[in-house]
């Protein structure tokens, strides 16, 4: 299934596009898409009744804005060099284990929502990544089975970053990732029976309609199901919480200088095969 949520932002409804590519309101059947209705496998089953059964009320998609298709997220985990083709365009060792950092959940907003650049900011940074929604909760996994069974979907994840925040000025990475509007997300989250291989979605994003970055999760170092098992090593996992996976080459991080970090007017445009398309304008802070 295909879920999302639509709306003006803070009164979004769920919402769902059906096979046919129409969108149906779901607010009938279940009051929003959240960590509570992934672990829920009775409300799951009738979202999917109804789905099938073609009888959900039609929306008008026309002008509608599709907002995060999560609800209250937990925690949002992101892993740091994922990718052995971005390791090697930044000049970095690949890492022994996986490089793990967080963004708060307030940095998420709608897949085509306005990215605001902070002040200041010289570095501002594109990243297009797979998105992993946990539906399960996870703590000490032993196997990658046992990780790719807590999963609910994927989404796409816009990981915006302010790499002079993030690398010269101190401290850890968090201050260059949590930059308000830092996580644009959507638009729908695929259900995890949807996405055969994780390990085979293409990832492409554009700056002002030039293609930047043109990637497949065939290059991450840890696979979706390794991040999820060893994320839970260290933190419980709950339904809700998102691990963003790393990003391919082609950021302009790793670009010849003078490198073409984002300036307010700038408009970035991303998708992930299967996941669905963003597109957001830069503007200042």
């Amino acid at each position: 299934m295909k879920l999302l949520r639509v709306g003006t932002a803070g009164s979004e409804r769920p919402a769902l596009l059906d096979a046919e590519g129409i969108l149906r309101d779901l607010s009938g059947v279940v009051p929003d898409i959240d960590g509570a209705l992934l672990a829920d496998d009775a409300a799951l089953g009738r979202v999917r009744a109804a789905a099938e059964s073609g009888e959900l009320p039609v929306l008008d998609a026309d002008g509608l804005r599709v907002g995060p298709p999560l609800a209250r997220i937990g925690k949002i985990v992101c892993i740091g060099l994922n990718y052995h083709d971005h390791a090697r365009e930044t000049g970095a060792e690949p890492p022994a284990e996986p490089v793990i950092f967080f963004k708060a959940a307030d940095t998420v907003v709608g897949p085509d929502d306005t990215v605001l650049v902070p002040r200041g900011s010289v570095k501002t940074d594109w990243e297009v990544e797979l998105a992993v929604v946990i539906g399960r909760t996870a703590r000490y996994l032993e196997s990658h089975e046992e990780a790719l069974a807590r999963v609910a979907g994927y989404a796409v994840a816009h990981d915006v970053s302010e790499r002079e925040f993030q690398i010269e000025r101190g401290g850890t990475w968090d201050k260059g990732k949590n930059c308000e509007t830092f996580n644009p997300l959507g638009p729908w989250l695929v259900t995890a029976d949807e996405v055969s291989d994780p390990q085979d979605l293409s990832l492409k994003l554009w700056l002002n309609g030039e293609l930047k970055q043109d990637g497949t999760t065939a290059e991450q170092i840890f696979s979706v199901a390794e991040v999820v098992r060893y994320v839970s090593q260290f933190m419980t996992l709950y339904p809700g919480d998102v691990i963003n996976t790393g990003t391919p080459a082609g950021v302009a991080l790793g670009q010849p200088e003078p490198k073409p970090y984002l300036r307010a007017g700038d408009v970035v445009e991303l998708e992930i095969g299967g996941l669905g398309r963003q597109r957001q304008e830069f503007k200042p802070a």
